[in-house]
C-alpha cells in the first residue's frame, strides 16, 4: 500500500505513533546512558529512601498482588484467556498481535538485561528473585500487555465514559506493579522507569504494525466488494 492511499486518519496514527515512540526511545536511551556512566544512584537512592518510609505489613500484601499481576505466570494465564476470547470473537489479528507483542516484548526485555549486566538491589529485599535488574521486566511487559488490552478496549468500546475508566485502571495498574518492585526491593526505580520506557516503544511498534495490517485487509475487503 502507498502512502498516497492510506486514508488520512490512519496517517495522523502513524505519524502520532512514530513521535511517541521516539519519545519512549529517548526516555529509555537516557537511563540506558546514564547507567553506563553510573550517574543513577542518587536518582534511584532518592526514591528508594522515600519508598522504605511505606513500608508495613498490610501495604506488602498489597504490593505482592501487584507484582503478582505482572509475573510471568499471571500474565500466560491472563495471555490466554484474552486471546481466546478475541478468537472467539472473530478478532483474530488483535489476537496474534497480542501473543506476537508480549512474548517479543518478554524476549527482547531478556536480551536487553543480557547486554546491560545490571546487578539488582541488594538492600531491603522483601522477595528473592533471580536475573539480572535493568530493565524490569516485570514494568516493561505488563506495559506491553496491559496497555495493548487497553487499546483494544478502546478501539472496541463505544462509550467514552467507559473508555476513560478502562484507559485510568490500566495505567493505575502499571504504576502499581512497576512500584511494588521497587518497594518489594527488586528493582532499582530507573529499572522500572526504562522498562516502561521499552514497555512503551515496543506497544507502540505493536500498535502500527496491527493498523497497518488491519488498514491493508480493509481495502482488500473493498477490492472484492
Amino acid at each position: 500500500m502507498k502512502w498516497s492511499e492510506i486514508p488520512i486518519q490512519t496517517k495522523k496514527y502513524m505519524i502520532f505513533s512514530v513521535v511517541i515512540l521516539l519519545l519512549f526511545s529517548f526516555v529509555f536511551a537516557n537511563f540506558a546512558e546514564e547507567l553506563i556512566e553510573a550517574k543513577l544512584y542518587h536518582f534511584d537512592q532518592m526514591i528508594i529512601d522515600q519508598v522504605l518510609l511505606w513500608v508495613n505489613p498490610n501495604l506488602t500484601l498489597m504490593m505482592k498482588f501487584f507484582t503478582f499481576l505482572g509475573s510471568t505466570k499471571a500474565l500466560i494465564v491472563l495471555l490466554l484467556i484474552v486471546a481466546g476470547l478475541m478468537i472467539w470473537n472473530k478478532k483474530r489479528w488483535e489476537a496474534i498481535f497480542l501473543l506476537i507483542g508480549t512474548a517479543g516484548g518478554a524476549i527482547f526485555n531478556e536480551i536487553l538485561k543480557e547486554i546491560f549486566h545490571r546487578e539488582r538491589p541488594t538492600l531491603h529485599r522483601l522477595i528473592e528473585v533471580k536475573g539480572y535488574s535493568f530493565p524490569s521486566g516485570h514494568s516493561m511487559v505488563s506495559f506491553i500487555f496491559y496497555g495493548m488490552v487497553c487499546m483494544f478496549f478502546i478501539m472496541f468500546l463505544e462509550s467514552r465514559a467507559i473508555k476513560a475508566v478502562v484507559f485510568l485502571i490500566t495505567v493505575f495498574v502499571i504504576f502499581m506493579i512497576g512500584l511494588s518492585r521497587i518497594y518489594l526491593g527488586v528493582h532499582y526505580p530507573s529499572d522500572v522507569l526504562a522498562g516502561f520506557a521499552a514497555g512503551g516503544a515496543w506497544l507502540i511498534i505493536c500498535l502500527m504494525g496491527l493498523r497497518f495490517i488491519l488498514e491493508i485487509r480493509k481495502r482488500k475487503a473493498k477490492l472484492v466488494n
